[in-house]
């Protein structure tokens, strides 16, 4: 039993401690006055009365030991009746034994009351709102008439795409100052740091999230700047070949000569080497052809020099060349390059041609490769040197042929073509090219 009320003596502190925080301090008079502890509790009502969640709350005080029971909304105002009891002359002690309410209309009515209260500053701040969101209106508004307008912004951008995009630029500039002029009539531009910084953690979210997207609208850009090509332009883009459509804001649109469309993103095009047919008029074609190891090399050469410069639609300058190109077992194969003016001449035409009429002028002066044969002997007897070259002596002679003139190799079929690309640009499409724009 000693042991058990030592325990409790020791304990006894802690318990009051952690019933009762912030107890006042000082010295505690000799003299015990009942008029004194009157005052005090008087004193500590009048204070509770004036401050609002306290109305359940009582005071006693006895020999200056103030003792608190009741009802609040929540702890902290509990806790907080220890630091007002303590502050009143004469408290000796505190007993706190005020809880927090379980009553459902106590605990309704602080949150009706801050709702109506906040409903009243609402409706006092209306007007002053209604005029802030007016203004941020008519400045948007006015940014929006200006940017619909087709100059001067037609006049500054060298394309349509261009010039959209000035548009959208002015349009985000008069809605980022409506903004700030709005939340400066309200008092609020403290919020305009936090909501342009939100806006920059987004932006970059979403530039992370779409960069294919963002690097294809700016090859578009530059594209529509740079225009390396313009409409019915024949080019090559990474082996595509066809002739240009039009340039969208996403997209380069070709229609290959088999007249289907071949669209590839800008991004691409942007990066790949571009081969530009339609560049220069004058275009050269090459081809080969062989000729007898027995012919006069020099003749050869010759002869097709001069049937290639006899062709009508074979330029004079740039001139043709013929070259010896390698040697074979049973050949020798000849080089040979024309120039033409692709916009009156096709290229595959001339070249078919070219090859034609060259090989007929083999034929004719019997210079023509001759097909290489193979005979199997079985148990024959040896073959005469000179009776086997004067067999190819003999097929060495060509036959007698009437020179046959150039066929028409006009370019009906790009000029069709074209049509096509003519008619597929008079539909209405977004379209970046120019015919009159600077190429690079």
């Amino acid at each position: 039993m000693r042991h058990i009320a030592l325990l409790l003596c020791l304990l006894l502190p802690i318990s009051v401690l952690a019933q009762s925080t912030d107890q006042p301090s000082g010295t505690i008079t000799i003299q015990d006055s009942a008029g004194q502890d009157a005052a005090i509790a008087n004193r500590i009502r009048d204070i509770l009365s004036e401050l609002e969640g306290f109305d359940d709350v009582t005071v006693a005080v006895s020999s200056g030991i103030v003792t608190l029971r009741g009802h609040t909304l929540d702890t902290a105002s509990a806790q907080r009746l220890n630091t007002l009891a303590g502050r009143v002359e004469g408290v000796v002690a505190i007993e706190n034994e005020v809880t927090k309410t379980t009553d459902v209309v106590q605990r309704l009515n602080p949150a009706v009351e801050r709702f109506l209260a906040r409903g009243k500053q609402l409706i006092a701040f209306l007007p002053l709102a209604i005029i802030a969101l007016s203004l941020f209106a008519l400045i948007v508004l006015l940014g929006f008439a200006i940017a619909r307008r087709k100059q001067p912004w037609n006049r500054l951008a060298p394309n349509a795409f261009i010039a959209d995009i000035y548009r959208q630029i002015l349009r985000l500039v008069f809605i980022i100052g409506g903004l700030v002029v709005a939340l400066d009539i309200i008092n609020a531009t403290a919020l305009l740091s936090g909501i342009l910084g939100a806006a920059g953690i987004v932006g970059l979210a979403i530039g992370f999230a779409v960069r294919d997207t963002v690097e294809n609208f700016i090859a578009s850009i530059m594209l529509s700047i740079r225009q390396p090509f313009r409409p019915n332009d024949t080019i090559e883009i990474g082996g595509d070949t066809g002739k240009v459509i039009r340039l969208t804001s996403r997209a380069t649109i070709l229609l290959s000569f088999d007249g289907n469309h071949i669209r590839i993103p800008n991004s691409t095009v942007f990066k790949s080497r571009i081969v530009n047919f339609s560049r220069n008029a004058e275009r050269r074609f090459t081809f080969q052809l062989a000729v007898a190891p027995e012919a006069d090399l020099a003749h050869a050469q010759t002869l097709a020099l001069s049937t290639l410069e006899g062709l009508p639609f074979v330029l004079q300058a740039p001139k043709a060349s013929v070259w010896i190109d390698s040697v074979g077992d049973s050949w020798i194969t000849m080089g040979m390059a024309a120039w033409i003016n692709q916009i009156d001449t096709s290229t595959v035409l001339a070249r078919s041609e070219a090859i034609r009429l060259v090989q007929a002028a083999y034929d004719t002066a019997g210079m023509a490769a001759q097909a290489p044969a193979y005979r199997l002997l079985h148990n024959a007897p040896p073959i005469d040197a000179n009776l086997a070259m004067a067999s190819q002596s003999s097929d060495f002679e060509g036959p007698d042929l009437p020179p046959t003139p150039p066929q028409d190799v006009d370019a009906l079929e790009d000029k069709q073509l074209e049509q096509i690309v003519d008619l597929e640009r008079a539909e209405e499409h977004s379209d970046l090219l120019r015919e009159n724009a600077d190429q690079e």
